[in-house]
């Protein structure tokens, strides 16, 4: 049974936030990616609280792509160390999920 998860990844651009969803699509390694904000974040940061303005990318995938999609997010974001959250999808409309399913990578074969 295939399984779904839902990514999230922030940065502090929005020109960047797009490059990072066309590339993730063009990849094949999100069906979608949504981009919210911005929006206002409060973290610590090398033993000092900060506050920052950020883009919020919600991220459509299968977990099967997780691994090669955290490794591209990796490679290709601009943080040092990048939120890289990835949540399960526990139910969804049956069409949308398949529209994900033909617009994402096919899974690899089983060796």
């Amino acid at each position: 049974m295939k399984t779904y998860l839902q990514v999230f990844t922030t940065v502090d651009d929005p020109t960047r936030a797009r490059e990072l969803a066309q590339g993730l699509v063009d990849a094949r390694l999100a069906g979608c990616v949504q981009i919210v904000g911005p929006i206002e974040s409060t973290y610590w940061w090398q033993g000092k609280r900060e506050t920052a303005q950020e883009y919020l990318l919600l991220i459509k995938t299968r977990s099967d792509l997780y691994p090669q999609l955290e490794a591209w997010l990796k490679e290709h974001h601009p943080y040092e160390v990048p939120e890289i959250l990835a949540m399960p999808v526990s139910a969804g409309l049956p069409a949308y999920l398949q529209w994900l399913d033909q617009n994402l990578h096919p899974p690899k074969p089983m060796v």
